[in-house]
């Protein structure tokens, strides 16, 4: 009779263990569930932060900024690497081809388009993703070195756009905040090396125009080209900067670029 309630205990202890083990066991399960899908909750809630960010950055209705707020890391990361920013340039530049092909060229040589150079013509891409594609503050001196190897590549619909114009007949002219005085030499040589050539002019800003911003640089460089009688048919690039002020041209183009914003 006692090794029947010694064995009926053991039992009942087992099953209590049991039974405990397994409630602990589905506590944890549905804790890891709730952590789960609070992270899901999350991270699809700075995605959509992202997007509505991106928008209204391109928009200029956000303005202006330093840095890309953190929640939008993970959103830039995946437009910017997965092949959405691409399609959009390639966007952009086919509207651009449209609207270039309707106009009828003057036999004078004088029709003009402008293009922007950094993040227009040729990409910063690496440096921007090493900083987490503008979270991280901007650093002049790690910029700098960037540019001083001379490696940025090509945007290749842009580099498309500026051989379609070219051989269209348009006078091309790259205007660039870029110092005169210290990159002169490492910019022509990195645009020849990408496939920019024979274009009428490259344009860095020399010392009369430092310290201006980009608008009032930019506008003074397009009036004096219109001073010597060309016409801009076009102008394009990367920052809302590029494309306000005086001498605009017929007709702006704004490429994508969620990374930075220069006034």
């Amino acid at each position: 009779m006692m090794s029947k309630i010694t064995i009926l205990r053991a039992v009942v202890a087992g099953l209590t263990y049991l039974v405990a083990f397994l409630t602990k066991v589905l506590v944890s399960q549905k804790g890891h569930q709730q952590k789960s899908a609070e992270e899901e909750s999350e991270k699809e809630a700075n995605e959509r932060f992202g997007l509505s960010w991106r928008v209204a950055v391109e928009a200029n209705n956000v303005c202006p900024w330093r840095t890309v707020p953190q929640q939008c890391y993970q959103h830039l990361q995946n437009y910017m690497c997965a092949g959405q920013y691409e399609l959009d340039l390639k966007l952009v530049v086919d509207n651009i081809l449209n609207y270039a092909f309707q106009i009828p060229l003057s036999p004078d040589g004088m029709d003009a388009w402008i293009l922007d150079v950094d993040d227009t013509c040729i990409s910063n891409f690496s440096y921007y993703k090493k900083r987490r594609f503008g979270c991280d503050p901007f650093d002049s001196t790690i910029f700098k070195e960037w540019i001083m190897k001379g490696k940025c590549p090509a945007n290749p619909a842009v580099r498309s756009l500026f051989k379609s114009l070219k051989e269209r007949g348009f006078k091309l002219f790259l205007l660039t905040g870029r110092d005169q005085a210290t990159l002169s030499t490492i910019t022509s040589n990195n645009l020849h090396s990408q496939g920019f050539v024979g274009y009428q002019r490259l344009i860095l800003r020399s010392a009369e125009y430092k310290g201006q911003s980009a608008v009032k640089y930019k506008s003074a460089i397009r009036k004096e080209i219109e001073r010597e009688g060309y016409r801009i048919w076009g102008n394009v690039g990367d920052q809302w900067s590029d494309l306000q002020g005086e001498c605009l041209g017929k007709r702006t183009f704004k490429l994508p670029n969620p990374m930075y914003f220069i006034s």
